[in-house]
């Protein structure tokens, strides 16, 4: 090759080299931007403007079948009392205008068959009744008797047709069998026809499976848990035959958005050949897509470092308000500051957190949205 013809492909390679560096460099730089917390200093918007979608609820009989069960506590955290004037009283304390409420980690997995559905059906008829005592400050996401998929698409049907909540709860794993496992198929098959919004939360892992640390589960476990579900959802699909589901990730999705590097590569290993034929195959970008296309709630999770870790793998629009009440009351006592997540201005301005905390909720529960609207 004569010293010409050298220089010109060395030109074309580095003339290739600077656009592939400029477009990572542009893809980086607006990454980073919206990572990059504002540190505004603004103080949040003021009056009851805020829809928290991280809020649970115990009902009477729920709470007492979880204490007769053994559940003194959840995740670590004394089982707490609950009513719907004890929430009302937390909401007005904090400016929420509305919770969507949703039964927390076990769910109703603790009990099987008949007892099962029954008292899932017990905590969604309670819940559609406080739509209607309170429309204007109650949403509600359904709890279905899983692991039992048939019993739980009838469960799903009914809760979303007849009694028109807002959404379902599932926890990110029953009995060790995480979201996203095929056997789930039923289920979501009847969820992606009726376009849910599906609010993802921990579980519990069994005692003999996790380390020993003298450490509560929604400390760290809690966290993790979330990841393994969403990672495997991405893994086996889920997220992309299911497109019409609008799934939320508890808790700034875990550890999802800092591993979400690392999940992505999965496609180079030998995850990647094994794939089946009747999938498209996955690929770093395509997984970064599927990462942004969750929704993230602030609930334990309102600081910049967490919030950073979102926005710099997600969209600001699929941020949403959470509060985690009751099982955050000790880290939201009702007093002193009325904001349930000053951390959210290290990173946000007044309009931005106006978006997170009311305009992006909203958009996801249209029946509540309309209610208030009403």
């Amino acid at each position: 090759m004569t010293d010409s013809r050298f220089r010109r492909k060395t030109s074309r390679r580095r003339a290739f080299g600077g656009v592939v560096a400029g477009t990572l460099g542009i893809a980086a730089t607006s990454a980073i931007a919206r990572a990059t917390p504002a540190r505004t200093g603004q103080p949040a918007p003021s009056g009851t403007y805020r829809i928290d979608l991280h809020a649970h609820f115990l009902p009477p009989d729920y709470r007492a079948a979880l204490l007769d069960h053994g559940h003194v506590t959840i995740g670590g955290y004394p089982t707490p009392d609950w009513s719907p004037e004890q929430a009302l009283a937390f909401m007005d304390y904090y400016g929420i205008q509305a919770q969507a409420l949703s039964v927390s980690d076990p769910g109703v997995s603790f009990l099987r068959g008949k007892e099962a559905n029954d008292l899932a059906r017990y905590c969604n008829t309670y819940a559609a009744r406080l739509l209607q005592t309170h429309p204007k400050r109650f949403g509600a996401f359904a709890v279905l008797p899983m692991p039992d998929v048939a019993a739980s698409v009838a469960e799903a049907v009914y809760a979303l047709d007849e009694l028109h909540l807002d959404g379902v709860v599932l926890l990110s794993a029953y009995d060790g069998v995480y979201l996203g496992d095929p056997r789930f198929e039923p289920l979501l098959i009847a969820l992606n026809q009726r376009s849910a919004h599906v609010f993802v939360h921990p579980a519990a892992i069994p005692a003999e499976a996790k380390p020993k640390l003298p450490l509560p589960d929604f400390l760290e476990e809690f966290t993790f848990d979330t990841t393994r579900a969403a990672t495997l959802m991405m893994a086996t699909g889920t997220t992309q035959r299911y497109r019409n589901i609008r799934f939320q990730l508890a808790h700034a999705g875990g550890t999802l958005p800092f591993l979400s590097h690392r999940v992505s590569v999965a496609s180079q290993t030998v995850l990647g050949e094994l794939w089946p034929d009747d999938l498209p195959r996955p690929s770093v970008l395509d997984t970064q897509r599927q990462i942004a296309n969750f929704y993230y709630d602030t609930a334990l999770s309102g600081s910049a470092a967490a919030m950073a870790s979102v926005l710099a793998v997600g969209k600001r629009e699929h941020v949403v308000f959470g509060s985690d009440w009751p099982f955050s009351a000790l880290t939201l006592p009702q007093t002193g500051t009325h904001d349930p997540a000053p951390g959210l201005s290290d990173i946000f301005d007044a309009a931005q957190r106006m978006e997170v905390e009311r305009i992006n909720p909203l958009r996801q529960l249209p029946r509540l949205a309309a209610a208030i609207d009403a």
